[in-house]
Formats: structure tokens, sequence, C-alpha cells
């Protein structure tokens, strides 16, 4: 069985779309793979009840547990791949996992590790990207699914989808008109992934 482990900090919206495209189109059937668990670094995630709704199982590793150690990142991720690692995964999923990696954790999962992010790369990389592409006039925004590496928001672009930026847009029109398009290309990613 190809497992694969979704790292979340919240509500998990693309978690859950990943969730139900792999019940509704039977990735067990078709690629021999299932979502084996759902980790959060946040205890409060809602997203984690909405993978149990899934019978998926549920981890948290808290990050600010860590705060205290000699190297807080460092204590933190150890015990996240230990967790993860538990699973064997085929892929580790990123689905607004609020972290940023250290590039020791990003190299232990090479070729494994895939995020979303809400701009079409290389543009717009960290926070804030439907903002900063309003204020930059653009007239196109959209959605990239790419493989992650130590440099943040750079690895290869695996697909991307756009959105036209409407007259009038405010920040939150455009990241539902993002997310909407999120939802679609994050499963279909994985899909080609696994096949």
């Amino acid at each position: 069985m190809k497992n694969i482990v979704i790292l979340i900090s919240g509500g998990g919206s693309n978690m859950k779309a990943i969730l139900q495209t792999a019940r509704d189109r039977d990735w067990e059937k078709r690629f021999g793979a299932k979502v084996s668990r759902v980790i959060s670094n946040k205890q409060s995630a809602l997203g984690l009840s909405i993978a149990e709704e899934f019978n998926v199982k549920t981890s948290v590793v808290e990050h600010l547990q860590y705060k205290e150690a000699t190297n807080p990142r460092e204590a933190f991720e150890t015990e996240l791949t230990k967790v993860i690692d538990q699973d064997a995964p085929e892929l580790v999923v990123l689905a607004g996992f609020m972290r940023i990696l250290t590039p020791q954790f990003v190299n232990h999962y090479e070729g494994r590790l895939i995020n979303i992010h809400p701009s079409l790369l290389p543009a717009f990389t960290g926070l804030h990207t439907h903002a900063r592409a309003l204020e930059m006039g653009c007239r196109f925004a959209g959605v990239t699914v790419h493989r992650v590496t130590p440099e943040l928001d750079h690895g290869p672009i695996l697909a991307q989808a756009v959105v036209p930026v409407l007259k009038g847009d405010t920040e939150s029109d455009l990241a539902s008109r993002v997310l909407t398009q999120e939802h679609l290309i994050y499963p279909k990613v994985i899909e080609e992934l696994l096949s």
C-alpha cells in the first residue's frame, strides 16, 4: 500500500478535497494508495476532526512544545519525522501546513514532499500572495503545486491553475476564487504522481 501523509495547520479544506477525491475515485483500488495519516502542528486545527470523519488516523505534533529546546525547530522536526515515518509514506503532502521547514527535513523526504501555494510561482513566494497580486495590478492570479526543495516556494512546478483578477476584487474575493482551483488541482496532481 502506498501511504500518503498530509500535514495541516488549520481548517484543512485542501486536505478534505484530497480525502473526498481519494474516496470518490477509490485510490486504494486504482493506485494501491491511501491517506494513512493527517498530522497537525496545532491541537486546535479544525481539519483534524474532518480527517477523523473520513476514518483517517490523526496525530498532533505541537511546534510550541519545543520552544524551550536548544534548537526548537530541529526538536520539532525530529519528532514530526518520527511520526511521519511510522507510515513509510510514498508522499508527504503539505496542505496549509504553516511552518517553514529546514533543509534537513526537506532532504529527508526528497522527491516525496509536495506543497500547494496560492500564487503563480515563481511570483509571490511566501505570505500575503493575494494582497500582493492586487497591489501589483495583476490581471491573473492562481495556484501552484510544486515539489518542496530547501528554498522556500522554489521547487519544480508540477501544475498550475489560473484565475482572473476581476475589477473591484478584494483579497477575500481573490482568495476564494483561487481556493476553488486549489481543491481541483491538488488531488489531480496526487493522482498523477500515484499513477
